[in-house]
């Protein structure tokens, strides 16, 4: 069930360069949200009519957590918020990611870090033993590493070499040689496409969530959707609507 209501803003941060981090005080949300849904943020700007998609990043007793980068006039507004701010939300949206007690790894690049940390935690608590978190940054800015640490094993890798192994996270995969038998992942494109790519050569079951502009985030404007292996039941062609559909799929079910 989602829950459209306006809620208060229990405390906001910067965590990084245009990074911020912030806790909402939303019973209904908060009990119904699991690892990998998302939640929609309006502005007060009456200019701006759709709401800012975002990712949950922890959730804990009646609050969740948000992290998320400044990208245009939308956050930069939710950015200047502070503690005791109104803010409307609607959530939790999407579907969420499948638990599985197998060794897993976690993959993540920049904003996609943040889901991984609620999901990090309920694998924990589901009885996961082995958990590793491989986490991509361009520097060493390396923002939430230390929550999901509090879960996992951590390699992390750096686009300019400032911290853990120099190139992307699939360097680090190699030169860590990990494996295990489960991947979730979350970040740009190009980094699903090559962490699905590493799950079919391995024989593992993949799971990504996607990253997609989105407009209504209910799944009616058919704004965000990407190209499936199978017909869609809804739009009768080879589409998925990430908002709706996803945002986490099984990897075999999209085309990056």
């Amino acid at each position: 069930m989602k829950y459209k209501e306006i809620a208060s803003i229990c405390s906001q941060e910067c965590i990084a360069p245009d990074v911020y981090s912030m806790w909402i005080k939303t019973e209904n949300i908060a009990r119904e949200a699991t690892a990998g849904q998302f939640v929609s943020l309006y502005v007060k700007d009456a200019s701006k009519l759709l709401p800012r998609p975002i990712s949950i990043c922890e959730i804990c007793d009646d609050k969740i957590r948000v992290v998320y980068r400044v990208a245009g006039a939308g956050t930069k507004e939710i950015s200047s918020y502070i503690q005791g701010n109104k803010i409307e939300l609607l959530g939790p949206l999407g579907n969420g990611f499948s638990l599985r007690k197998k060794s897993t790894m976690l993959i993540a690049g920049g904003i996609g870090v943040p889901p991984m940390v609620e999901l990090s935690k309920r694998l924990k608590e589901n009885g996961t033993e082995q958990i590793f978190s491989v986490i991509g940054y361009r520097d060493g800015n390396l923002f939430l590493k230390k929550e999901l640490e509090k879960y996992s094993t951590v390699f992390v890798a750096t686009e300019d070499g400032s911290a853990g192994t120099k190139g992307n996270v699939m360097n680090a995969i190699q030169e860590h040689k990990l494996m295990a038998e489960v991947i979730y992942s979350c970040g740009p494109k190009p980094m699903l496409r090559a962490v699905k790519e590493f799950g079919i050569e391995n024989g593992i079951e993949t799971q990504i969530s996607m990253e997609e502009r989105m407009a209504c985030g209910i799944g009616a404007c058919l704004g965000c959707v990407c190209q499936s292996t199978k017909i869609d039941e809804h739009s009768h062609v080879h589409n998925k609507r990430v908002c709706k559909d996803g945002p986490v799929f099984d990897a075999r079910e999209v085309e990056l």
